[in-house]
């Protein structure tokens, strides 16, 4: 059998001939990666939908996750849900679009939408338009939406499920997909990087930031000593971002928020950005990190993938109470849950399965503490103990009725500290990039486990830096400075 693998929502949506491909339905492949027995994989993910935190998203995300490659890849799906994403691709499409027109005999006369399956056009005439998208947004089927005018205007780029095409549309898409898997996997080509500012993206107003104001003075006064102007930019400065030639981001980062889209635009932009997409992708998703350390024999506490179909009896046979319950793209424990007993496990696990198809239910491991290891490059950086909030079993107790309530902390030159510790945090972090990462892990008699991994982690002054003083701020800028130089 080849390397291939066909993921479908259902059997029948696949109409092509099997060869000598796997076909898997999509729940099978997320929830029993033990069935593949292929050696290095190939995902073509054709889920009817790809709409976040869907089991379509979750295939992509798992198989980066599982070191698949995957087409598409959740980076794609992400870039294809919003406009804004890819509003940088569309002048150099247009300009594309527009040349081969005006070569054309018979142009179009009005506004259209051109179907595109593994870069082959459902309408000859546009050929080599469509390799040149299918370039720039590796999908199985995208559609573009094109508004007739002297100048042809593309309005919308998006990606299609298998169940948007008819009988006919079938024969097309299966001929695209043999060309696609015969030709071998074709990597897209990469942007040459633009050409020293330093951009950090805040929010005044946000109530944990991952840096405070004062700290975020410090970093500006030791990175002009480096000869690197830091300048405070807000969501409302998205269209400046091109003006920087480096983006650090000190806002509490999503998939869902603008942190994502501004990390987007500096990497097509060619700009050094802490965080990356990529790594914000990678950590703001539990059942991602859960899967990837997993893979890599990272100790971590017994975890479980749950989902709808998942019964009470099952996940009781798994974990005992009390058991830990997380939405998957929570931050500062938010969307964290303990549910001591069946009633509120009950309760629980339906009302964060209406946010997510899928939510992680992990053991309990009470401490007193949470070690945090700083990651740098993939160096350690600093290192902490953050204390439990008062009679509460987190680090951050939200409180309704008013502001979130934090433990106290502990901080250790990375020599003082438990070697095991570091060790664990730096295996993990390097999983995730070469960027700047907080490991947060838990130490017990068994040993030491890795509960997440922060793609924004704190660092503020007197706490993080209290080790290394300014040596740690000067060791960012240089993460900047030599990618800069570069």
């Amino acid at each position: 059998m080849s390397d291939w693998v066909i993921v479908v929502d259902r059997r029948a949506d696949f109409t092509g001939m099997e060869e000598d491909r796997a076909i898997l339905r999509t729940r099978d492949y997320i929830a029993l990666p033990q069935s593949l027995k292929l050696q290095h994989p190939k995902i073509i993910n054709l889920s009817r939908s790809y709409a976040y935190l869907s089991q379509g998203y979750y295939c992509s995300l798992l198989a980066e996750a599982r070191s698949h490659r995957v087409l598409p890849t959740v980076d794609t799906i992400l870039q294809l849900r919003q406009r804004s994403l890819y509003s940088g691709e569309i002048a150099d499409l247009e300009e594309e679009l527009n040349r081969r027109v005006k070569r054309l005999v018979n142009p179009p006369g009005e506004s259209f939408r051109l179907r595109i399956a593994f870069g082959y056009p459902y309408d000859s005439r546009f050929q080599a338009f469509a390799r040149h998208v299918f370039d720039r947004f590796r999908c199985p089927l995208l559609e573009v939406t094109v508004r007739h005018g002297e100048w042809l205007k593309i309005t919308g780029i998006s990606a299609l499920g298998i169940d948007d095409l008819d009988e006919d549309q079938h024969t097309l898409f299966n001929w695209a997909l043999d060309q696609y898997t015969r030709a071998g996997w074709r990597q897209p080509k990469t942007r040459a990087p633009a050409k020293y500012t330093m951009a950090v993206l805040y929010n005044p107003k946000e109530e944990l930031p991952p840096s405070d104001p004062s700290s975020l003075k410090k970093l500006i006064r030791v990175a002009e000593g480096m000869g690197v102007d830091v300048e405070l930019i807000e969501k409302k400065d998205y269209l400046r971002l091109a003006e920087y030639d480096a983006l650090f981001i000190r806002e509490t980062t999503t998939i869902e928020n603008h942190t994502y889209r501004f990390a987007k635009k500096a990497e097509l932009e060619g700009m050094p950005a802490i965080d990356d997409p990529t790594s914000i992708l990678r950590c703001t998703n539990k059942v991602y990190l859960a899967e990837l350390l997993k893979a890599n024999k990272v100790p971590t506490p017994k975890t479980v993938v749950v989902n709808a179909m998942k019964s009470l009896e099952e996940l009781e046979g798994e974990l005992a109470y009390p058991m830990v319950l997380k939405i998957p793209d929570g931050s500062f424990s938010r969307g964290v849950h303990k549910a001591g007993d069946r009633a509120e496990l009950k309760k629980i696990s339906r009302e964060l399965l209406e946010e997510s198809d899928l939510i992680l239910a992990q053991e309990f491991m009470p401490t007193d503490y949470d070690w945090r290891v700083g990651v740098l490059d993939g160096e350690p950086l600093f290192v902490c103990q953050y204390l439990m909030a008062k009679k509460h079993w987190q680090i951050v107790k939200h409180n309704a009725d008013g502001p979130a309530t934090h433990g106290g902390f502990k901080s250790f030159a990375i020599e003082q500290a438990p070697p095991e510790v570091v060790d664990v945090a730096v295996k993990a972090a390097r999983l995730i990039g070469s960027g700047l990462y907080g490991v947060d892990l838990k130490q017990n008699e068994r040993g030491v486990f890795v509960i997440e991994i922060n793609d924004n982690p704190n660092l503020d002054t007197g706490v993080e830096d209290s080790a290394l003083k300014d040596e740690l701020w000067k060791r960012l800028v240089r993460w900047f400075l030599k990618r800069l130089e570069a």
